[in-house]
C-alpha cells in the first residue's frame, strides 16, 4: 500500500502539506511513547486520546479539511469534498473531532494497546516495548488518516491552504511592523 507522500506524488502542495503533517505527527507519536512507557494505569491512553483529538484536526488544517475551512468553500465543492469523503471511508475529515471519534480510531489499533498496557509492568524490557506499540500506534493512526487526507484533496483538486506561519512577499512588511510592537 502506497504511502501518504507517495499518493501525493506529482503535486508540489500536496507533498510540502505530507511533509510538514507528518512532522507533527512524528513530535505527537514520541510523546506518545514516552507516555506509553510510564507504568501508570490509564496515563498513555488518557495522552494518545488528547495527542489525537489535537493532530487530527492539525492534519485537517493542513489538507483545508476542517469544518471551518469546508464552510468557506463553495456549496458545489463542499459536495464533491462530501462525496470523496464518503469514498473513501474517513469518519475524521470534515468533522468537530469529538471523544466518541477518537475512541473509534482507537478500537482499529485495540490489540495493540492492551498488549501495551499489560506490556508496560514488566521492567526496562516491557516499558520499552510499550513505548514501541505507543509511537507505532499513533503512526500508524495518523498515516492512514493523511492517506485519507490526500486522496481526498486529490479528487477534489482542493486548493491548499497557505502553510501556518510562513510569511508571503506581500505580508512581509505588515508582519514585521506587527512584530516590533
Amino acid at each position: 500500500m502506497p504511502s501518504a507522500a507517495q499518493l501525493a506524488e506529482g503535486n508540489a502542495d500536496l507533498l510540502a502539506a505530507v511533509h510538514r503533517s507528518r512532522k507533527m505527527l512524528n513530535r505527537r507519536a514520541l510523546v506518545a511513547a514516552a507516555a506509553s512507557a510510564v507504568p501508570v494505569p490509564g496515563l498513555d491512553w488518557a495522552v494518545d486520546a488528547a495527542l489525537l483529538s489535537k493532530l487530527i484536526p492539525d492534519i485537517n488544517r493542513e489538507f483545508g479539511l476542517t469544518p471551518q475551512q469546508l464552510d468557506q468553500l463553495t456549496p458545489n465543492k463542499r459536495e464533491q469534498v462530501q462525496k470523496a469523503t464518503a469514498m473513501v471511508g474517513s469518519v475524521l475529515i470534515g468533522k468537530l473531532i469529538t471523544q466518541d471519534l477518537i475512541l473509534r480510531m482507537a478500537k482499529t489499533v485495540g490489540v495493540r494497546m492492551t498488549t501495551k498496557q499489560a506490556a508496560k509492568y514488566v521492567p526496562l524490557a516491557g516499558q520499552a516495548l510499550s513505548a514501541v506499540m505507543g509511537y507505532t500506534a499513533l503512526r500508524y493512526l495518523g498515516e492512514e488518516h493523511l492517506k485519507d487526507c490526500v486522496r481526498v484533496a486529490q479528487a477534489v483538486q482542493l486548493q491548499l491552504p497557505e502553510p501556518q506561519g510562513t510569511i508571503t512577499v506581500l505580508d512581509a512588511p505588515e508582519t514585521a511592523k506587527r512584530r516590533k510592537k
